[in-house]
């Protein structure tokens, strides 16, 4: 019997089955996944001030998260985390760096940083959901 169990957190084995699944289920089509998580992390002394998480898969760089604590915002520590994503990936084989940004968040900062908007999906009852997808293309 098949049972479905919910998880609030990946561990590590998770983010390997996801990886190699998805790498073989890319490579009997042809495609090459190369499927990997990576963190950037902003700190002052031993104080952890910002985050930037994602994935990489097939061509493409994926942002997913990136959060500066509140005291920190507006002294460029997000533009630089982005500017380090960029810099490591850059001339690696990778097509472009895309994320998603809701209408309340950052869409003006990604913009800043040269991210193009490529579609919106509005949100009927409330346009501070609107979600935003961007890319920058290397």
């Amino acid at each position: 019997m098949i049972s479905i169990e919910y998880k609030d957190k990946l561990d590590e084995d998770d983010y390997n089955f996801i990886g190699l699944e998805f790498e073989k289920y890319a490579e009997k089509n042809g495609i090459k996944c190369d499927y990997k998580s990576f963190l950037f992390t902003a700190k002052e002394e031993d104080k952890t001030i910002g985050m930037l998480a994602g994935n990489t898969y097939y061509k493409e760089v994926h942002i997913g998260d990136i959060i500066v604590i509140e005291e920190y915002r507006n002294k460029h520590i997000g533009s630089k985390l982005i500017a380090q994503v960029e810099e490591f990936y850059r001339n690696k084989g990778f097509d472009n760096i895309n994320l998603t940004t809701y209408g309340f968040q950052a869409l003006d900062f990604y913009k800043k940083c040269g991210y193009e908007l490529e579609f919106t999906r509005e949100n009927k009852d409330n346009p501070k959901l609107n979600k935003h997808y961007l890319v920058k293309f290397f």
